[in-house]
């Protein structure tokens, strides 16, 4: 005979599959339409996020923050250094190295679409009450972080490292 509460647990686990899917469509496309009027596609803005938030990165770790393969990352960083938001530097750590970095323009562009996805999300939120606007902020906070460890990217004992870092 079937426990209540792991028929409970089943339901609100469905529940929360359908409604996160519903919200994470609904948030992909309001990005793509939000981010192209900025003229990058949603990974280039990713990208330049990343690097504005990092700092300078090699090709590959920025690949792996960003949970793209080397190759797709390049041709990303190829068209933003086209565009003016990113540059290749040397690594001062290694001389034959190359790390990618936002320029000015990038970090410009990545401030102006944080601003404008902030403004909307405030007005979003504006006729929800405090106590579920920071009640909603701690469920995200602890379901990315149970993500985070089911999919291996963080380390459960060691809470902020990453995984192969």
């Amino acid at each position: 005979m079937p426990n209540k509460r792991t028929d409970d647990l089943s339901q609100d686990a469905e529940a929360l599959y359908e409604a996160l899917n519903q919200l994470v469509r609904v948030y992909q496309f309001r990005d793509r339409d939000r981010i192209c009027c900025y003229d990058v596609s949603v990974t280039q803005c990713y990208a330049v996020e990343t690097l504005v938030k990092q700092g300078p990165l090699r090709l590959q770790a920025l690949a792996e923050e960003m949970f793209l393969d080397k190759s797709t990352a390049s041709r990303v960083v190829d068209t933003l250094e086209r565009k003016g938001y990113v540059s290749r530097v040397e690594d001062p750590e290694d001389r034959r190295a190359v790390r990618v970095q936002a320029t000015e323009a990038g970090a410009d562009l990545y401030e102006r679409i944080r601003a404008d996805l902030i403004a909307e999300e405030k007005e979003m939120i504006s006729g929800m009450p405090a106590e579920v606007r920071q009640g909603a902020l701690t469920l995200l906070r602890q379901l990315t972080r149970a993500a985070e460890i089911r999919c291996g990217l963080v380390s459960e004992c060691c809470p902020g490292q990453t995984k192969d870092k």
